[in-house]
């Protein structure tokens, strides 16, 4: 049997799937993640000459697959948020930047000190499934431009992935200059200002700086021009592609952090002439070469399983990787919204579905590259097993738990409605017809 064309059969069902697998499993407990991850398993598994990719063998390509995946997502999520950035509206963004990830970080490090990690490869194992995934989250994630499905869950969800994919740098890097500062035998002040200086400030600086002028420059082009001076139709897809690569290697080149210049240029272009059905071409575009792409990496990933990336895993790290999914997300998002105004149900949800996915692979593979960490067969197991994990349980109890937080949302909405209605009746005077307020996304 010719290898070839298994493979060009595989890469066939993979793109047919990606495109009519999510409406098909859109009212079932099942996610578009969940089939992909087991196709490549059985794919591999099957004696068709296949061999069973390697990720830790292979950590460069590895690293480049998973780049532009969660790039080209990046894009996309951005283009997807209807909000406007500020600091009230994006509240909830911002305790999950600020407080969850960081302690997220401190105690998956903590637990994986507990199962027998080096102090530099217990820090990269916290850097590295601290991002939630913007690329396996859509069943979590807000609607297409333009058509609403904003609630905060949503929202906090959505925005959260895009951001934090981008803020795990620096701490994947301090990961990188800790393992190399111990084979050096130099300590921590070594290179703790570097990084302050660099790496959590300047390459953040950076990222913002070009997302915000890149995200300008495309909408200017894109918007404010006369209509005869766009692309073709039939081009009017690659724009965003355009856009994402641009963005993402000028910012690289530049010495920022790309996976933050890529998402904040997406929300700027977003935010410029936001009634236009454009934004909903360049969305579809990118929305269906990220399924794309996304499949193909998830049936390596079932094929690396069946590799025996798993393999070095062990009691300890089974243990690390349950607590990491069942306690440790939920434990500091719930600390994180314990004092926000968002109800309880939302706050658990929130907390909840710390969806793990291509980030964390992409991080570890970026660091395998650039530092010696002692004991990476292990982390590279735990990390699969949380994104598996991840998968199976929050593939599970997207559509179920989304479900019933809306049907909470619609019943408290129509009592609102109809305790409004009875005290209008009662207060205002007859025949005064009062407008609804139009004003309350703003406040």
């Amino acid at each position: 049997m010719d290898t070839y064309d298994v493979v060009l059969v595989a890469i066939g069902v993979s793109v047919l799937g990606a495109a009519v697998l999510p409406r098909l499993l859109a009212n079932f407990p099942l996610s578009f993640p969940m089939v992909y991850v087991a196709l490549g398993m059985v794919l591999f598994a099957l004696p068709l000459g296949l061999e069973a990719p390697d990720p830790v063998a292979q950590p460069v390509l590895t690293e480049h697959l998973a780049e532009m995946v969660v790039i080209v997502s990046l894009m996309g999520v951005g283009l997807q948020i209807d909000r406007r950035v500020g600091w009230r509206r994006w509240r909830i963004t911002w305790r999950l930047l600020a407080f969850a990830m960081p302690l997220m970080i401190a105690l998956t490090a903590v637990v994986g000190w507990w199962a027998g990690l080096a102090p530099a490869t217990a820090l990269l194992l916290g850097a590295v499934l601290a991002p939630t995934d913007p690329v396996l989250a859509s069943d979590v994630q807000v609607d297409a431009p333009g058509e609403g499905g904003e609630d905060e869950v949503r929202f906090a969800l959505t925005s959260e992935a895009g951001l934090n994919d981008a803020l795990a740098f620096p701490f994947t890097y301090a990961a990188i200059a800790a393992a190399l500062a111990a084979a050096s035998g130099a300590g921590i002040s070594s290179w703790i200002g570097a990084w302050v200086v660099d790496d959590l400030v300047l390459k953040i600086v950076i990222g913002l700086a070009v997302g915000v002028a890149g995200g300008w420059l495309a909408g200017s082009f894109l918007f404010r021009f006369p209509h005869e001076s766009r692309p073709a139709r039939s081009a009017e897809g690659f724009v965003a592609l355009g856009v994402t690569l641009f963005v993402y290697g000028t910012t690289e080149l530049l010495h920022g952090y790309g996976f933050l210049a890529v998402f904040v240029a997406a929300v700027t272009v977003r935010m410029r002439e936001r009634s236009s059905d454009f934004h909903g071409v360049l969305h579809r575009f990118v929305e269906n070469g990220e399924r794309v792409l996304s499949a193909l990496l998830l049936v390596l990933l079932g094929g690396a399983v069946v590799g025996g990336i798993l393999a070095p895993l062990g009691w300890s790290g089974a243990i690390v990787g349950v607590a990491l999914v069942l306690v440790v997300r939920p434990l500091t998002a719930g600390i994180a919204l314990s004092r926000s105004r968002l109800p309880r149900s939302h706050r658990w949800a929130i907390a909840f579905f710390g969806i793990r996915g291509m980030g964390s692979i992409y991080y570890l593979a970026f660091a395998a590259t650039r530092a010696p960490f002692p004991g990476m067969d292990q982390v590279w197991a735990i990390a699969t097993f949380v994104v598996l994990l991840s998968v199976v349980i929050h593939g599970a109890t997207a559509t179920p738990v989304m479900n019933f937080i809306d049907l909470r949302e619609r019943a408290r909405a129509l009592r609102a409605g109809a305790s409004t209605a009875a005290i209008d009746l009662r207060t205002r005077p007859a025949g005064l017809d009062v407008a609804p307020d139009q004003g309350s996304e703003d406040r």
